[in-house]
């Protein structure tokens, strides 16, 4: 598969601009600046089975217990505005009600719709372990003063730094080729397999959610997925 593909899908989630009510990538691929995915196959994870058939890979981030009969995977740009409010308004509420109890868990991947959203997520790859989410947390909750600062990378960087980063780390992480690969293979996968074309988009057992959603029709989402489940 050569790199420009990825282009590719770019192009069709700006074509659909106008639907739903999700963020979406305006510029066209050209200007976006976004790299493509690389022809070399994905051998950095490995999948394995989840809840409604969805593979799982050994470096996903995920929220809660191997063991919770409802698996959500959820797709998001660091500079998506309604991914920032699923985050600091719903989330919370589906980590006390679902994730903790061990009712669900949350499966976090890169659908990076700019470059900026995408040396970021480069950069939160670095950050192992519970840090990861926590640093997305701060990502998303201070959005709207990074993304639109004079240096919006620079200003990432500075989160990095309170997570432990030395500025040199920051540097080499947000332009590992690797890193960036891997996270764009996940984005080709997400729209090859679930038809994933906007942010956020989720996957609860294997049922594709498209869009924000307030706790209330979440949760309504999740009960008759643990039903099925059960």
């Amino acid at each position: 598969m050569k790199r420009r593909n990825i282009m590719i899908g770019l192009g069709v989630v700006a074509a659909g601009a106008a639907a739903g009510g999700a963020w979406w990538l305006k510029r066209t691929p050209q200007d976006s600046g976004m790299p493509a995915v690389p022809e070399s196959a994905d051998t950095a994870a490995t999948p394995a089975p989840a809840a409604g058939d969805m593979p799982l890979f050994a470096d996903d981030h995920i929220l809660g217990s191997a063991e919770a009969p409802v698996t959500i995977i959820e797709y998001a740009s660091l500079t998506c505005g309604h991914c920032a409010s699923f985050h600091t308004d719903t989330l919370p509420e589906i980590k006390t009600q679902w994730i903790e109890p061990g009712r669900a868990r949350l499966v976090m991947r890169h659908y990076p719709l700019d470059q900026l959203a995408l040396r970021a997520a480069a950069l939160s790859e670095c950050i192992k372990g519970d840090g990861f989410f926590g640093f997305i947390n701060v990502l998303f909750a201070n959005q709207e003063k990074w993304a639109h600062s004079e240096d919006p990378l620079k200003t990432v960087g500075q989160y990095a730094a309170l997570a432990g980063l030395s500025q040199d780390a920051v540097a080499a992480c947000m332009s590992d080729d690797a890193t960036i690969d891997r996270i764009l293979q996940r984005q080709t996968d997400g729209r090859d397999r679930y038809a994933i074309a906007s942010t956020p988009s989720f996957v609860v057992n294997g049922t594709p959610v498209v869009g924000n959603r307030t706790y209330e029709e979440f949760n309504t989402i999740l009960e008759e997925a643990a039903t099925k489940a059960s």
